[in-house]
């Protein structure tokens, strides 16, 4: 059988699926994975076959209208959420350049999206497919799929849709509990840590003397997106008496070492080995590494980067696992406050502990595999 995955233009968006779409060739399936041409090298590392399906990046499409005129960022959370749905709906309809013909040629049997992916439903609908939806993360606003439905109007329209396509299959990987409250029916799966890898050294595998914490900005971090903001973290923090890990990519953490302390290590961190040797991880809320906490029993701190991350963080809070710091909160007084709390009260790594147990009793990638192949007549 034919498995055709269409991610998006992250490692953010890449990492999440890419368990089940390896769990699928891993059981004999023909794999490919469409996605932006600059992710291209992730999925080479990933080990599955990959086709670019849009020579741009994310950011082109989120960054530019249909007129190709720039954009500004709203500061209103409610509008950063439109401005990201209409932003996610371009890349839509610049993947589909590359990904109807990939369709035409190759046939696949089931198309498996990306819950931002909103090209594969549209996709699978003009030729017919079963598809199904996979989630990114513990969920985003559903407004964000509304406002990417009203910018494919005319495309919905033109292919005689009135709205997008409901999948046959909402594969969600996040733990009950902490789900939101209107969120689908779903075939649950357990979240599966992914994530490149360096050469493996003992310390990213072996716990030191004092408390271990990870700061992340996330895998998307650049000179021009989120880097001044994981250098004031990392500012805030520094004076923790803790041993101090830096996940960024390489470049953004030599870029900061002139700042850091000697025995602070900053770099490209293998979070899947590292995270389960850590005490706490400060963080912006990315949704892998949340997960990736989760699944290690691991305390977290908060701070969300975009308006669609406060819904996910809110819910992990309140369930116990996790402090959340909104933006103004997050002074250095503050995150040391919380990270004493999260590091000395043992009600945080307990109510991790319980969440982590629900989540690694969900359905492997492999018992959705076969789940998925259901779908096909």
């Amino acid at each position: 059988m034919k498995f055709l995955f269409v991610s998006g233009g992250s490692a953010g968006a890449l990492f999440p699926v890419t368990p089940l779409a390896l769990a699928a060739r891993n059981a004999g399936h023909q794999v490919l994975m469409g996605a932006t041409e600059n992710v291209m090298p992730m999925v080479a590392a990933s080990s599955l076959p990959g086709v670019p399906i849009t020579p741009k990046t994310m950011f082109d499409f989120m960054q530019r209208d249909r007129r190709g005129s720039p954009l500004e960022i709203p500061k209103d959370p409610h509008e950063r959420n439109l401005f990201n749905g209409r932003g996610m709906a371009r890349l839509a309809i610049g993947s589909l350049e590359g990904l109807v013909p990939l369709v035409e040629e190759w046939r696949p049997d089931v198309i498996v999206g990306g819950a931002l992916s909103y090209a594969a439903p549209m996709v699978a609908s003009r030729y017919g497919i079963p598809w199904a939806r996979h989630a990114l993360n513990m969920g985003e606003p559903a407004i964000i799929d509304l406002s990417a439905a009203a910018e494919l109007a005319p495309e919905l329209e033109e292919m005689g849709l009135d709205g997008l396509p409901a999948p046959d299959m909402f594969i969600d990987i996040c733990p009950p509990s902490v789900r939101r409250a209107d969120a689908p029916s779903a075939q649950f799966m357990r979240y599966i840590p992914f994530n490149t890898h360096r050469e493996t050294q003992p310390w990213m595998y072996t716990r030191g003397d004092r408390p271990r914490v990870v700061v992340s900005a996330g895998s998307r971090v650049t000179a021009d997106y989120e880097f001044d903001a994981l250098r004031n973290l990392v500012a805030k923090v520094s004076s923790l008496d803790v041993e101090l890990l830096i996940a960024a990519p390489q470049e953004m953490a030599d870029a900061l070492r002139a700042d850091l302390p000697e025995n602070v290590r900053a770099g490209w961190l293998p979070l899947d080995l590292v995270i389960p040797t850590c005490d706490l991880l400060i963080h912006r809320a990315g949704g892998n590494t949340m997960l990736t906490a989760v699944l290690a029993g691991v305390p977290q701190l908060l701070i969300p980067a975009m308006p669609k991350q406060v819904g996910m963080s809110r819910r992990l809070t309140d369930f116990g696992a996790s402090m959340l710091l909104l933006g103004g909160e997050d002074t250095a007084e503050n995150i040391a406050k919380c990270a004493d709390e999260l590091l000395t009260d043992p009600s945080y790594r307990e109510r991790t502990r319980v969440l982590s147990e629900e989540a690694r009793s969900l359905p492997t990638p492999h018992d959705v595999v076969g789940a998925l192949t259901d779908l096909v007549p």
